[in-house]
């Protein structure tokens, strides 16, 4: 009963920034953690960033210094600000949204970045 409506993919140059935003909406009453993810052709599902409720936020060695993620409580959204982007970024950028009880874990439909060298 949950989506996760995401926004703010495109294209951009190598060095250029994106901010990717999550609004979640519907039967939710306590979210425990909030992240993305991101898979590019031929590869897997990988965690981006994730943060919880209380703050504390975890990335991928390969985005660390680069990306930052937050999130505004209130409106049930996540954001990921990335800059210096380089073309092993490129891939489909997916919005995760685990809650508090066994089984509430949503996923976006993704949004497709393109960073061109």
């Amino acid at each position: 009963q949950v989506q996760l409506v995401e926004s703010g993919g495109g294209l951009v140059q190598a060095g250029g920034s994106l901010r990717l935003s999550c609004a979640a909406s519907g039967s939710i009453f306590s979210i425990n953690t909030m992240g993305w993810y991101r898979q590019a052709p031929g590869k897997q599902r990988e965690l981006v960033a994730q943060i919880t409720s209380g703050g504390s936020r975890n990335y991928a060695d390969s985005t660390k210094g680069r990306f930052t993620i937050s999130r505004d409580n209130a409106k049930n959204t996540v954001y990921l600000q990335m800059n210096s982007l380089e073309p092993e970024d490129t891939a489909v950028y997916y919005c995760n949204l685990l809650g508090s009880n066994l089984g509430d874990n949503y996923w976006g439909q993704g949004t497709q970045v393109t960073v061109s060298s």
